[in-house]
Order: C-alpha cells, then structure tokens, then sequence
C-alpha cells in the first residue's frame, strides 16, 4: 500500500511540475530581445557623425555599422522596425524614436529616380500612418506614390525599376518592385484615383506572364522594349545565373502576390502565390531549417551562404497567405512558425553586438561579392513582421 502512495504522489508531482512550465512564447521572447538590440542600434546609429548617413544597413567585416543616405533602397526599414516596436509594445519612446528617424526620408517622395519608394516610404511613412495621428504622413505618401506611378512605361505596362546600366538594358523590371505595389494600391484608396491601381494591376500581370518558368521559379531581370512592350531578354543581377532561381527573388514574388491577391481579389494571384510557396518549400536543395541557400541552384550547396532575408520575407508572407486558402493554410502557418523558431534559436545576433542588428547570415548579392553572409536590416524588418503577423492570423 506504501509503494502504490508513493507512487501516486511521484505522478502528482510530475504532473505538476509539467502544467507548471509556461509554453514558449517565441513572439514575447523576440520582441524583448528586439527592444534591447534596437536600442543599442540607435545609439550607435545617432553617434555617427556623418549627418547624411541616416539609416543602418548591414555590418562591415571588422564589426562595425554600414549606413546609408536617404536616397539608398533600404533606407525605410529601421524606422520601419521603430514602427513595428511602437505597434507591440505601445510604448511611446518607440514611437518618439520612430518619428525621429523616418523624418529624414521626406525628400524622397519626390525622387522619380527609383523604383524603391514603396520600401523607402511607405515601410517608414506608411508605417507611421497606420500607427499614429500624423496626417501629414497622408499627403507624403501619396506625393511617394505619384512619384513611382512617373516610372510606369505604357506600352510594356511596366514600372520601370532601374536606370542604371543602360549598356545592359533597356528597360529592366526586377522581381523585387512587386513589393513597391501595394504604395499604389493603398493610394488608389485613399485618393480615389484609379490610374494607381490600374498601374500596379498592369505591372503584376505583366510579371506574372514573363518572370516565372514553369516550376514557378523566377528569372530575376525581365527586360522590355518601351516601343513595342516586347520581351527582349531574361536575365539576373544577384542570383547565380540568368537560369537560376534567386531565394530572396522567389521570396519577393510569393510575398508580392499574396499582396496583390488581397488587394484585388484576382483568383490567379491566389494561385501563383500558392504554385510559388510549393515551389520554395518542395525544392530539394531547401535546407532542412527551412532557411534557404543564396540561390535555390547555387553550385557548392551544401556548402553556399545562407540568405536569412529570405527566409524572414517568406514567413510574413506566409502569414498572410495562410488566411486565403482553407485548410492549406495550416501547412502554411506550420512552415512559417518553423522558420521562426529556426532563426530564433540560430540566427540571431548576439545582444549588445554585432552592431545592433537582429539577425546574422543574410546574403545581399553573392554574384557581385556584396553583403556575403551578414546581418540586412530588410531580414530584420520582416522578423519583427512576421512575428506580428503570426500572433493576428
């Protein structure tokens, strides 16, 4: 009789012991982790001298902070993640800081020489908008979107997305510029002017006939004459080769027309959207971890780096695609709670270092040996997004 109490209270106290531990919570634990490692971002980036330089970017190889002027594609996103902190923690120092340094990117509503406004801006101001009573954010973010809708090419129904190397091309679309539609998507709205969506709708079909093979890999660079809206080549730019299939490309696209598919409803984008998430997550040289290589057809896999911006990118838009489609939405959200637990346990920066960024071993364009294996403050943007995202789907 002794031994059967005994035992009894063993299993009692087990038991105990086992409803006791409190469940992970990866969302509470990233973002603490985050308010840390921002705060220390900020003080290295307001101790720069070099008052042009306005955003942090990346991490040199002796460890110390890259940052950029306005003008640069990234410059949106560290003021984005102050959003991002504001927008869980609702604290006001976040969003004080968060004014502070999107202020500084006023100017480029009227740059017209890029195709990048929808990160510069609407990830800084449009960020702002939504989360705080500013209403001259309105104004600044439409004047963004005119700005971009100057670059749509009529006959290619294309916004053009670079001007640089015109030795190379004439006019090249990339992949990455469906992420600048929902800017004019979101304009449309606000001023009742259509001439922004009919643009961003034209733009989307147009990448989705002529930027996807039929395994649903993308070709990076589309080129397009602006006489004839003809194709005059496919090519890359940062993936390993014009055939290959770029991750962090692949990863724009997923999460560009799962945008798209909630702003227009167009059944094809749903479609292409999910064809694309099977294409990433069936592919053979997908790492277990789920965090891809570089280039999905990189030569030296396993032994290629890692591109952790995809991955983060990825997951945000699989949050979002989760809503859309009935039960596949599970395997979705599955996929995307992985590779956040992954990159919580693996990736992430060391605390009070590696120059106040979040996440390590991204890969900005290994074809043109820049940002090889670093922390990108865009990976960092998308985290603190996905995290969001997957407490609200």
């Amino acid at each position: 009789m002794k031994y059967t109490v005994s035992i009894f209270i063993v299993l009692s106290l087990l038991l105990h012991s086992c409803n006791s531990e409190q469940p992970r919570n990866i969302v509470a634990e990233n973002f603490e982790y985050a308010s840390q490692q921002l705060e220390y971002a900020v003080t290295l980036t307001e101790s720069n001298d070099n008052s042009s330089l306005v955003s942090p970017r990346t991490m040199a190889d002796d460890g110390s902070l890259v940052m950029v002027p306005a003008r640069d594609w990234t410059s949106g996103f560290f003021p984005g993640e102050l959003w991002l902190m504001y927008e869980y923690t609702k604290d006001p120092k976040w969003e004080e800081m968060a004014i502070r340094f999107t202020a500084p990117l006023e100017d480029q509503k009227l740059n017209k020489g890029t195709h990048d406004l929808g990160f510069m801006v609407y990830n800084s101001f449009g960020q702002g908008m939504r989360l705080s009573d500013r209403p001259d954010y309105t104004e600044i973010n439409l004047e963004a979107a005119r700005s971009l809708a100057s670059r749509y090419q009529p006959n290619a129904g294309v916004i053009r997305s670079w001007d640089h190397n015109k030795n190379k091309w004439d006019c090249p679309v990339i992949i990455d510029n469906m992420m600048n539609l929902e800017l004019l998507f979101w304009a449309t709205k606000v001023s009742g002017d259509s001439t922004f969506y009919n643009i961003a709708v034209n733009h989307a079909n147009a990448t989705k006939k002529n930027h996807f093979r039929e395994d649903y890999g993308t070709w990076h660079v589309v080129d397009y004459d602006t006489i004839t809206g003809d194709v005059i080549k496919k090519t890359t730019h940062q993936g390993y080769a014009d055939e290959s299939t770029w991750s962090r490309g692949e990863a724009w696209a997923l999460y560009g027309f799962t945008m798209a598919y909630r702003e227009t409803m167009n059944e094809e984008y749903l479609e292409l959207a999910q064809n694309i998430a099977e294409f990433i997550f069936t592919h053979p040289n997908l790492p277990d971890d789920l965090i891809p290589y570089w280039d999905f057809d990189a030569p030296e896999i396993p032994n290629e780096p890692r591109d952790v911006s995809a991955a983060t990118i990825t997951a945000s838009a699989l949050y979002e695609l989760s809503n859309y489609v009935g039960e596949k939405g599970s395997e979705y959200k599955k996929w995307a709670d992985t590779i956040l637990e992954n990159l919580t346990d693996n990736y992430r920066a060391t605390l009070g270092s590696d120059a106040g960024f979040l996440l390590l071993h991204s890969t900005g364009a290994k074809s043109l040996n820049s940002e090889i294996d670093v922390p990108l403050v865009y990976a960092d943007y998308y985290f603190l997004e996905a995290l969001l995202r997957s407490e609200k789907e």
